[in-house]
Parts: structure tokens; sequence; C-alpha cells
């Protein structure tokens, strides 16, 4: 075992975390369930998110049985909603060509919908103690400092070198907790800015630490420039309840339910004058998405004559995308207000 893994489980068995709800019975399923709610999120927002889903669907075979619109509620509020509609799709390949039992090669693995090498990888070695290293954004970091490797973990040729690396340093036992271990230090201890050398296990081997690079390593990302697109929604409310609608599978807030939009200001006068509706442009919202920001503005009718509207006590049960959530909370009181 290399002096970098005794190290970091010396450490992990004192100062880990060992009480997240993924982690008390390594249930595969749990366990991919985590991962896949962990990329790009952090553990105190997932938790509740993970607790919920899995009292809605406890096994993946209810969760490949459930309806998508039912998943994607459960998951409204995570974001990269493309993440929910590939959980529900692996699931439904695991229930029905797998007999519900989680395959237990890398390489089939890799190859269901949302599950790269490091999410596979992370599975294989905390629910079959597999021994396959992870490569997920905190690891990255650990060992660019570590080695005191220069530029952008997410180039391919420095990704490449890090795997290889991590290959190195994997041990044959105490798999899980290696695994998590990881992960911990990264996220507790290894963070991206003002990192805890002081108590970091790996402070004395560390190239970035003993040569003071550590606000200097990993590289940040090129700066790249969001484009910014406009976009105007359409509240339509009788004080009782809201029109919804839902998008297409394919696209952003693929599945949701969402209030209708408009490209253009003027298509949405066009679509008001048809209906001879009185509208009310309300204050311009912003919301950053991973390649762009939507720049969009908000218009209300109050009519009570409107009809097919989804009551105001059901809103719960339909997936909404975040920002229009946000958007309905904050003008709910004004939405059910007298007419």
């Amino acid at each position: 075992m290399s002096d970098f893994a005794k190290n970091l489980l010396t450490w992990f068995r004192h100062n880990g975390r060992k009480a997240l709800p993924w982690q008390q019975d390594h249930d595969p399923y749990k366990v991919w369930v985590s991962e896949i709610m962990l990329q790009q999120t952090q553990v105190r927002t997932v938790i509740p998110y993970f607790e919920r889903f899995l009292q809605a669907f406890p096994t993946i075979h209810d969760l490949a049985d459930a309806p998508l619109n039912d998943v994607l509620t459960h998951w409204a509020g995570l974001g990269y909603y493309a993440r929910a509609r590939n959980l529900h799709k692996t699931a439904n390949i695991i229930a029905r060509d797998y007999k519900g039992k989680f395959p237990k090669k890398l390489q089939t693995l890799v190859e269901m919908p949302g599950l790269g090498r490091s999410t596979a990888s992370a599975i294989l070695a905390i629910a079959f103690r597999q021994p396959l290293p992870i490569l997920d954004g905190n690891v990255k970091r650990v060992l660019t400092r570590y080695f005191g490797i220069n530029g952008h973990p997410g180039d391919k040729k420095i990704e490449m070198h890090l795997w290889e690396k991590a290959e190195q340093l994997m041990p044959t036992k105490e798999i899980p907790s290696y695994t998590q271990a990881t992960m911990d230090l990264g996220a507790m201890i290894c963070t991206p800015k003002s990192p805890s050398c002081f108590l970091c296990p790996m402070q004395k081997s560390c190239v970035a630490f003993k040569e003071g690079t550590t606000a200097e390593i990993p590289a940040p990302k090129p700066k790249v420039h969001y484009p910014t697109k406009t976009a105007f929604f359409l509240i339509l409310t009788d004080g009782n309840g809201i029109y919804l609608e839902q998008r297409p599978q394919k696209g952003i807030w693929g599945g949701l339910w969402c209030l209708p939009e408009f490209n253009r200001f003027e298509d949405l006068r066009q679509w008001c004058s048809l209906k001879r509706q009185t509208f009310e442009v309300l204050e311009e919202r912003m919301h950053l998405f991973t390649h762009y920001r939507l720049r969009f503005t908000p218009a209300l009718i109050k009519n009570k004559a409107l009809r097919n509207l989804t009551p105001f006590s059901e809103l719960k049960n339909y997936g909404l995308p975040a920002p229009i959530k946000r958007l309905l909370d904050d003008l709910k009181d004004g939405l059910i207000a007298e007419l």
C-alpha cells in the first residue's frame, strides 16, 4: 500500500464522513443515486433530496416503474435535469436486462446513460470493493496539488495523467473507505480556496505545499464568455391556480412543467392580443446555466375566466425548473390575492 493511501486511511478513520445516508449499507442502488446527485452539487444540498428520493423510490424497480414526471418532480431544484432523465433510463435498463442487479463490470456500467468512468468506478469501489480509482473534481484537486501538476485538470492530457497517478495510488484493501476518503480530503481539507494544509495528512509530501503553489494549482478553467439569451414567460392565473405546460423531453428543463415561453416580446404581445388578454410586465430576472445566461421577463395575466389551470395546492406534485419555482414562490401572495 502506498504511503499516500496509508496516511489517507489513517486520517479518514479519525476525521472522515461516515454517517452520510448512502454510506450505511453500501447498497449499490443508494451509492448510484447519491453519486449522480453529487455531480455538480454539494453534499449538504444533496442529503435532503436523497432522503426524499429514496422514500419515493426505495428500490431500482420502483424507480424504473415510476413515470418520468414523478422522478423529475422529486429532482426539481437540484438542477442539471439530464441527470434525472438518465437515472430513470438506467434504472429501466438494469431492471429489464439485469433483473435489478447492478452489473459488476466497469465497461458495462460506463455504457449506461449518465455514467462516466469516475461515477461507475465509485459505485464498483464502494458497493463491491473493486480496486478502481475515481477522479471527480475533489480528487483531481488533491492529486494535482500532491504531485504538483500544473494546468487545468479538465485538459485531456492532464486528465489521463491524473488517471495514471490515481491507479498507482489505489490500494487493494479498505476500498470503500479509501474511495470516500479521497473525496472527503478534497471537500474538507484540500478545498479550492484557502486549503487547510496544516490539517492535511499529505502535507509532508505534497509538492504544492512545499513549493507554496496551492493557490495556483490546479489552474482555473480557461475563462469562457457566456452568451446571454432572452425569454419571456407568461403567468396565467385566476387567483386559484396557474397554467402550466410540459416541456419537450430533450433540451433545457426537458420533461419539466413550465410557464408558456416566448422568445420575443412581440410574440408575447401578439399572443395576448389574439386572446384579448391584458398583461402586466414584471421585473426582469437572470438565471445562469452551464453554457449561457438566461435573461427572462415574466408577464402576468389575471383573469377569473381562465381554464385548464393547475391549483396552487398541487404545484408540489409538478417538477418545476428552479428559477420558475422561485419566481412563483416570490409572487405567490400576489397571485392568490382576490382579482
